[in-house]
């Protein structure tokens, strides 16, 4: 089960009470206080981890709670801190505090993690308070409550390349035919439910690989909420490649010109950032009847766009050499133009 969104509650251990106590030792005369100091309470992190990839845990784990530190004890002994607590989520999760609505952190990264909830300090025991004036202090402090909070977790999946589409235009067939995944398929709309990745491997000796996401199918009106889009056109923002896949054959429910126009309306409206973002059209399913003329409307749009053109059969994986290596291309000069972008503004 794909799980993308969580809320939890989040509450840190409170600090240790400090203690009231008094030397009673053979030999040592006004012995003195002796009382120790409280523990800090254990803190609440979240930690991204390359282990998880769903937030399916705390969809169903919701209450978190770090565990108290230790009171203070006599001759001087000071209570113990209570554990930290860590809570491991999918890397891409964004931390949101719930009532605030302010981002607390971005963990895109394996380790990467945040401090959302701290621990209560411990409270000081009567041996603090002692002073030349002041010998026998019948005085200790109670330990600070540990913070709480709700958070809301939202999981952004983390991709190099995305794949969108209509309904039924064959984005699963595709990431089932280049990567290893098995996305459930079908010829019906609405197939896929929710993100499916997949890995394809540039050169396995050293280690070179693309991750490969098949976003559920957009419909006109998805940035709004219409269909299933709106749910998941967030896992497009982290994909450094667009990849828009089209039905090409005589059964498409939308000529291809006009395909590629609702696609792109559709993720402008979402995002306009995600016009800048390089990307390539699979023209799919030419091993079905397709119009000649069509194909050819497409052609000449995408030529006057300068918009990379691949036809291709991912049923029957004709066409995917090429495409396959348009990925590695676009995103290699995409990592220039970053390395460029960024020497430019460190010098």
């Amino acid at each position: 089960m794909f799980i993308d969104r969580a809320k939890i509650y989040v509450k840190a251990g409170d600090g240790g009470n400090g203690c009231i106590s008094f030397r009673r030792e053979k030999g040592i005369p006004r012995g003195g206080p002796s009382g120790g100091d409280g523990g800090r309470g254990g803190s609440i992190y979240v930690e991204a981890s390359s282990s998880y990839r769903t937030l399916i845990d705390q969809k169903y784990q919701q209450h978190y709670k770090a565990e108290g530190g230790g009171h203070g004890q006599g001759k001087c002994m000071h209570g113990g801190e209570g554990p930290d607590l860590f809570i491991q989520v999918p890397c891409g999760t964004m931390v949101i505090d719930d009532k605030s609505g302010t981002v607390l952190a971005d963990l895109t990264q394996e380790g990467q993690r945040v401090l959302v909830a701290r621990g209560g300090k411990g409270g000081r025991g009567n041996a603090y308070f002692a002073t030349p004036s002041r010998r026998a202090p019948r005085l200790a402090e109670k330990g600070e409550r540990g913070e709480e909070r709700t958070l809301l977790l939202e999981l952004k999946i983390i991709a190099e390349v995305g794949l969108v589409g209509l309904p039924n235009s064959g984005k699963s067939t595709l990431l089932a035919a280049i990567t290893s995944a098995h996305p459930k398929i079908g010829s019906y709309p609405f197939t896929t439910l929710s993100p499916n990745l997949g890995v394809v491997w540039l050169d396995e000796a050293h280690g070179r690989y693309l991750v490969v996401a098949d976003i559920p199918g957009l419909i006109e009106g998805a940035a709004m909420g219409a269909g299933l889009g709106n749910q998941f056109l967030r896992h497009i923002e982290r994909t450094r490649l667009l990849v828009q896949v089209i039905d090409v054959s005589k059964e498409a429910s939308h000529e291809p010109v006009r395909a590629y126009h609702i696609l792109r309306r559709e993720l402008s409206s979402y995002h306009p950032g995600l016009m800048e973002r390089p990307h390539l059209v699979v023209a799919n399913k030419i091993d079905l009847p397709c119009d000649p003329n069509t194909s050819a409307r497409l052609r000449d749009f995408c030529q006057g766009e300068g918009v990379p053109l691949f036809f291709i059969s991912a049923l029957r994986r004709e066409g995917l050499g090429p495409l396959l290596s348009s990925f590695s291309s676009l995103l290699e000069v995409e990592n220039q133009r970053g390395a460029l972008q960024g020497g430019g503004k460190s010098g």
